[in-house]
């Protein structure tokens, strides 16, 4: 071969050598990144699968228990990389789509449970009312003393079941009851106390001589009950319940000590969060048997503008719990002039006192309550030295047991009509 062919076919060959080197070299780097980017994009089906399993198996989850008043906190994103991404966007729209849905299902639902439990509650309310008219007209019509002591125990269990379901209305959102007149303090405390099983363990104390005005005197009357039912419930039935009722430059406050078990820092975090009124109140969630105490008590703050309030401050080693009544809702009864005794033409020795739950004895609408002592001639009753509970007494005969189940049950009605078929759920 010619050797002037031979010098211009080696720059050749070494041109295409070079060319190809270079496609080459291309080629492979074009290879990497579309492997790189395969990776990528492989790892990103995997992120957003993942977050998609996420959603389906925790984050819903979460929502729905959050929305039914669970109090689990929603988690977020299981990968934070896809934070403020349309695909993060997307995933919380489904989320705010299902927490929308469920709030309004839940809304329906409770609506339907409170509407069903008002429709019961003021069913039994009737029947007890229509009890409660029974059973004083045949208090009228009997005096035998063991007849008496049978229907006062009547009377009080009764009146024990319309404060419960009265408590399951007011949880529903219906009004507690018709008040008319304004009562005094120390009656609606009493009245409080004759509504509860252990009403004999209440020892009152009283050191103001104010009133409730007349549309508070029924929530008040019903949340003092419940507290009471509460402190005597949790202290051993040989404990005395203590009731002070205790004036102020700004209001009245009532507070309540009980010498039972106590509770925990979590239990009165909770009890906070009920008393305070600004959470709305999840009948199934209430716990079975249901508490209904504080709740009730949330919902009378919410509606009436007293407040109620525990802590572990007891000198009894249990649980105070204090409703403050502002001077908003405080007033003063005018109490009639005392009636003269009329002088005896016999001096003779003194008779028992008579009890006014035998008989019809009030004074402007409220009762006067008296002990069933003896009294001798020229001598005056003797004063309480301790509560009758924490005497060492004799069985207490029918006539006795009477009349102090008596007593407490005129208290409870003192000053107050209640309307079962009063329908309103607002002053």
């Amino acid at each position: 071969m010619d050797q002037s062919l031979l010098v211009p076919l080696f720059w050749c060959l070494l041109a295409c050598g070079a060319v190809g080197a270079v496609l080459l070299a291309r080629q492979r780097h074009v290879t990497t990144r579309l492997r790189a980017r395969n990776a990528e994009v492989e790892q990103a089906l995997r992120i957003r699968e993942e977050e998609v399993a996420h959603l389906a198996s925790v984050r819903l989850r979460a929502m729905v228990d959050s929305v039914n008043g669970i109090g689990v906190d929603v988690p977020g994103l299981l990968h934070p990389r896809l934070q403020d991404t349309t695909f993060a966007q997307d995933l919380q729209v489904v989320l705010d789509l299902v927490a929308d849905s469920e709030a309004k299902a839940v809304g329906r639902a409770d609506e339907w449970v409170k509407t069903s439990l008002q429709s019961m509650a003021r069913a039994v309310q009737s029947l007890a009312a229509e009890q409660q008219i029974a059973i004083s007209a045949m208090q009228e019509q009997h005096d035998d003393p063991l007849v008496l002591e049978g229907l006062l125990r009547i009377d009080h269990a009764n009146s024990q079941l319309g404060r419960r379901v009265q408590a399951v209305a007011v949880l529903c959102g219906a009004w507690p009851g018709t008040q008319r007149t304004a009562a005094e303090l120390v009656d609606v405390v009493r009245g409080a106390v004759s509504r509860i099983r252990d009403y004999l363990r209440v020892e009152v104390r009283s050191r103001v001589d104010l009133a409730v005005v007349d549309t508070a005197v029924e929530p008040v009357v019903l949340a003092v009950a419940e507290l009471l039912d509460n402190a005597a419930r949790s202290s051993q039935s040989g404990t005395t319940v203590r009731v002070d009722v205790q004036g102020g430059h700004n209001g009245v406050s009532i507070v309540i000590d009980d010498a039972g078990v106590g509770m925990n820092s979590e239990l009165i975090a909770k009890a906070h969060r009920l008393l305070s009124g600004t959470e709305p109140v999840d009948v199934r969630r209430l716990g079975n048997p249901p508490q209904t105490g504080f709740a009730v008590c949330g919902v009378l703050v919410a509606k009436y503008g007293f407040r109620v309030s525990v802590d572990t401050t007891s000198p009894y080693g249990g649980v105070r719990a204090v409703v403050f009544l502002p001077n908003e809702l405080l007033t003063r009864v005018e109490r009639p002039e005392p009636l003269r005794a009329q002088p005896r033409a016999t001096p003779v020795a003194a008779p028992p006192v008579e009890d006014p739950a035998l008989r019809p004895t009030t004074l402007n609408g409220l009762p006067v309550r008296r002990r069933q002592r003896p009294v001798q001639a020229g001598v005056g009753v003797a004063p309480r030295s301790r509560p009758a509970e924490l005497q060492a007494a004799p069985p207490r005969s029918p006539e006795q047991t009477a009349s102090g189940i008596g007593a407490w049950q005129q208290a409870s009605v003192a000053g107050r009509v209640i309307d079962p078929h009063d329908e309103r759920t607002s002053p």
